[in-house]
């Protein structure tokens, strides 16, 4: 446990340095594409090795590559748009849109993986379940934390706040809602939730861990955008007034925070299910005391699109 306490503080900080220094570095120098392409590296890598237990997997140069290419479609139009002026002058001006590139993207990355493989096809009754494990590989890690990349850009009104609030709510809620689920199972845990998926996790871990990202989001709701403010790291954003990240102030936090928590706790469960069916306990032993990336990120991959629904629409 004390491995895990240090270095899931430490894994904290780090992250709220790399949103620090992204407000001063973006867009012109890209640190969270650079932070967000080597996590993607990492998972991507440790995804691959688990499916290496399973009677065929794709290459992985071709899932790798998929995720990589379809995280970085987030970012072209954005750094046009930034050149431009900003205010959507890209959108504008030419048409384009982020989530344009980002649906082209993997819609050519998934006709890659047929075209793939055409060329290596044995007659083996193994090219549908290659083609469809590549095809998951690019949703999983390379469109789902879509979600949460496209955060990182203003939102036009009447959308409080500068983005930061909205990037810093989306990952810190669903992973103060692990810690919580983490603490309060080992404390009062008995009634297991999903045994046969996860043996660990109990239905008081999960009630402790929808707690947690609850009193965490009413927290950041409240003190975010003052904080923002705080720092001028931005002069054309005028905060006055805009006391909280989402609409709604406090209602909208509690919604918010059972809403992302229980999404973290499903992509928990998925990448366990992952685990499970490639007989693996953890993904990787590259973090210690949490597994792999890929344990460290499942809960915000899944609990991205759903802060996105809070946070943009």
């Amino acid at each position: 446990m004390r491995t895990r306490i240090l270095v899931g503080t430490i894994m904290a900080v780090l992250a709220a340095c790399m949103l620090i220094a992204d407000l001063y570095l973006a867009p012109v120098y890209p640190f969270l594409l650079l932070v967000i392409l080597l996590l993607a590296l990492g998972a991507s890598s440790e995804l691959h090795r688990l499916l290496q237990f399973l009677p065929n997997r794709p290459p992985f140069w071709l899932c790798a590559g998929g995720v990589l290419a379809v995280l970085l479609a987030n970012w072209p139009v954005h750094i046009l748009d930034y050149y431009l002026g900003g205010s959507g002058q890209a959108k504008l001006q030419f048409g384009l849109d982020p989530w344009q590139f980002v649906a082209f993207t993997f819609a050519g990355a998934t006709m890659l993986a047929f075209v793939a493989e055409a060329p290596r096809y044995r007659n083996d009754g193994g090219a549908l379940l290659r083609i469809a494990l590549a095809i998951l590989f690019v949703a999983y890690l390379g469109l789902l934390p879509c979600f949460l990349v496209q955060l990182r850009w203003p939102a036009p009104p009447p959308y409080p706040g500068p983005p930061h609030g909205a990037l810093t709510m989306a990952i810190f809620v669903p992973k103060f809602g692990d810690v919580a689920a983490y603490f309060t199972g080992r404390l009062f845990g008995r009634h297991r939730m999903a045994p046969a998926i996860s043996p660990k996790k109990t239905w008081e871990g999960f009630v402790g861990g929808l707690l947690g990202a609850v009193l965490t989001a009413l927290l950041l709701n409240r003190t975010l955008n003052p904080l923002l403010q705080a720092v001028h790291f931005d002069p054309a954003f005028d905060l006055a007034g805009q006391s909280s990240v989402l609409r709604g102030g406090d209602w909208a936090a509690l919604g918010f925070g059972l809403t992302v928590g229980l999404a973290g706790v499903l992509g928990d469960l998925a990448e366990s299910l992952i685990k499970r069916d490639c007989r693996r306990k953890d993904a990787a032993d590259t973090v210690p005391g949490f597994g792999g990336v890929l344990d460290v990120i499942d809960s915000v991959i899944f609990a991205a699109p759903v802060a996105y629904l809070w946070l943009r629409w």
